[in-house]
């Protein structure tokens, strides 16, 4: 038999541990940089407990996949890796099978568009900083899309293959490079969130009593489940540290604490976000830039100033990075994992000597190249979360199923009963979130009388699955059958 060599690896490397899964994780966490100017300009205070509620909704997501994570703790991936096991005693293998699949590509949907949303804000605020000239527009994508400068795409595409190079060196580096980031970043964004606690006044309750809609606006049932599509694209974001649980040394162990970790710190930074952006400055915002939000915040509270810009800046570069960072390298460990359940093709599961799935990142990277020409944040959200979500939303309804019929399973982790429960309830809640809210969120969060195309191209992306099944089922066959090799004092005997 051929020894195995670091080219013909097949598994993933068991490089690092809770602490590299967390801070990995973070990436999920910083994603409130993004979506909290937008609802708390579109929603005003009520932003407030639309994003609390979804956000209170992912931390027991995250306690779900821990139980999860910890009985399979060498399935890689987070969400979509344990769909296929976990609706077995419901479906059946054969079925089972294909909720993982669709649930691995969907997920992989909703997660690899944060590399080129968090590109393109990071390539707008380098221009703010450095005052570089924006050259022309790109109008590729038409009413689906908004023009994109060439500065943007520039920095943009540079910065995808700058972060692919930790990606493909291990998850290892990886995870330390993520800590550089992790700390640089939320550390000041905490800090943020914290800083009306430092000037007595700056925080005005007055402007949270009620949790008003912005003035003119009419917060009917239509509207918050509208703005809820692309807000849980974001706010359940901190689930991202189990797609590193199957390279952590000690499983079990380190999956109840990263996802532990993560969900309790995800919640906490997601409601005071908000809070804090209304308290100080009110609901009425002219603005969903973050760095602008963001600065006008700080200048409120201490005045303005020149340094302010840097002060924010640079922490916002940082934690956009490591978003990026975990975009490429988490889907792409869900392409790896479906890859080697049999579900999409073999050219997924590829490792490289490192121990990474180093095509399937690659392959992140030259789509988040071509997502960018979208040029438009809120754009990508919608497409983006009809698979983001649907993972999601199966992952509470697997949890329940198999929490359900097999109860006496061991597990190293055990949640209360009723928990399963409330994992139906909510999968429930976002089953109408992303049907009613998907189909109207295109009409109120980008545009009037924009239409439900954007949400339909997601859907259009999520149906690739099945051709990209049947092209894996067609190369199974093709492929020879294994030869069985005979041990030379075995063949002598029969002789």
């Amino acid at each position: 038999m051929a020894a195995i060599t670091p080219e013909t690896q097949t598994g993933l490397q068991k490089g690092t541990n809770w602490w590299g899964a967390f801070v990995i994780g973070l990436a999920g966490t910083i994603l409130v940089t993004g979506i909290a100017p937008y609802a708390v300009q579109g929603m005003g205070a009520t932003a407030i407990w639309a994003i609390g509620i979804n956000t209170i909704f992912g931390l027991v997501l995250c306690l779900c996949l821990a139980e999860l994570a910890c009985m399979w703790p060498d399935r890689t991936g987070g969400i979509p890796s344990f769909a296929a096991a976990s609706f077995e005693p419901l479906v059946g293998r054969t079925a089972a099978k294909h909720i993982g699949g669709l649930s691995g590509w969907s997920y992989w949907l909703g997660w690899f568009p944060v590399a080129p949303i968090n590109m393109i804000l990071t390539a707008a605020y380098l221009s703010s900083l450095f005052n570089i000239p924006q050259g022309g527009t790109i109008h590729l994508f038409g009413t689906y899309g908004a023009p994109v400068s060439t500065t943007v795409l520039l920095i943009s595409f540079a910065g995808l293959l700058v972060i692919y190079v930790p990606c493909y060196l291990g998850v290892k580096l990886g995870a330390g490079f993520a800590t550089v980031l992790g700390i640089a970043s939320m550390v000041p964004l905490t800090v943020l969130v914290l800083l009306p606690l430092f000037k007595s006044g700056s925080f005005h309750w007055s402007n949270i009593a009620g949790f008003h809609a912005p003035a003119g606006v009419h917060a009917n049932f239509t509207f918050i489940i509208a703005w809820m599509f692309p807000i849980t694209w974001s706010v359940i974001a901190m689930e991202a540290a189990a797609c590193y649980v199957g390279e952590c040394r000690n499983g079990p162990r380190d999956a109840k604490i990263a996802l532990t970790a993560e969900g309790i710190y995800g919640m906490l930074i997601y409601i005071l976000t908000p809070l804090v952006f209304v308290g100080v400055l009110g609901a009425a915002l002219t603005t969903s830039d973050p760095l602008t939000l963001y600065t006008d915040f700080t200048g409120a509270i201490f005045g303005h100033g020149s340094w302010i810009k840097w002060f924010i800046g640079l922490p916002l570069i940082l934690a956009l990075l490591l978003s990026v960072l975990n975009a490429i390298m988490g889907t792409g460990r869900s392409l790896y994992q479906a890859s080697e359940d049999g579900m999409l093709p073999r050219w997924f599961g590829k490792v490289n000597r490192h121990g990474v799935p180093s095509r399937s990142m690659a392959f992140n990277v030259v789509a988040s190249m071509v997502v960018v020409l979208f040029g438009s944040p809120v754009r990508i959200y919608i497409f983006s979360n009809a698979g983001y979500l649907f993972a999601c939303a199966m992952s509470l309804a697997g949890y329940f199923v198999y929490r359900q019929m097999r109860p006496n399973v061991e597990r190293p982790l055990r949640l209360p009963g009723f928990v399963r429960f409330l994992a139906l309830g909510i999968f429930l809640f976002w089953t109408v979130v992303y049907f009613y809210g998907g189909w109207n969120a295109p009409n109120i969060v980008v545009a009037p009388n924009s239409g439900p195309y954007l949400f339909f191209l997601g859907l259009v992306v999520m149906a690739v699955y099945f051709p990209l099944y049947y092209w894996r089922k067609r190369s199974d066959l093709r492929r020879p059958a294994p030869v069985a090799v005979v041990e030379p004092e075995l063949a002598q005997e029969e002789a």
